[in-house]
């Protein structure tokens, strides 16, 4: 049996993404932590919730400096990104239980990117049925948790 995620919600945000005012990572980097739902700052990146996650807890880690190119990252904000990745993965695990993740980079509009100009991962979890009918027939996406509380418990649980 084939799976797959499919979030056809992700695209009317992907096709208005670029009428965004300023970059959604700097300006989130700039906020409090609670209102750019922040999880965790590290000395070149950081982590935050998706506000249109494919799944509950869905994680980006992006670095501070404003970086367009994958290749431009350099190698200590490379690095400390996918450290934060690893550490999302055990906050996740203490918080949720997921029984799986997908991580990784969309890179270019094409590949799925919402935001170009500023790449980031993507730190997936997934369970067993995580997609139903809901998104499927009616284009809507049913998350058990608000994404503050979601926030708060994964900041909570981050390893030191």
């Amino acid at each position: 049996m084939t799976r797959q995620l499919w979030a056809p919600w992700r695209l009317e945000y992907i096709k208005r993404a670029d009428e965004q005012e300023g970059c959604f990572f700097c300006l989130a980097a700039e906020r409090p932590d609670e209102e750019g739902l922040v999880v965790h700052r590290g000395e070149r990146a950081f982590v935050l919730l998706n506000k249109y996650p494919y799944s509950s807890g869905h994680l980006m880690v992006a670095p501070f400096r404003h970086v367009g190119e994958f290749g431009e990252l350099e190698a200590d904000e490379a690095v400390e990104i996918h450290r934060l990745a690893a550490q999302g993965l055990g906050a996740l695990a203490a918080v949720s239980e997921p029984q799986g993740y997908n991580l990784g980079w969309n890179l270019g509009r094409i590949a799925g990117a919402g935001v170009v100009d500023h790449v980031h991962e993507h730190v997936v979890p997934r369970w067993a049925g995580d997609t139903n009918f809901m998104p499927v027939l009616a284009e809507v996406k049913v998350l058990p948790e608000h994404l503050a509380e979601t926030r708060e418990r994964l900041a909570a649980a981050w390893p030191r």
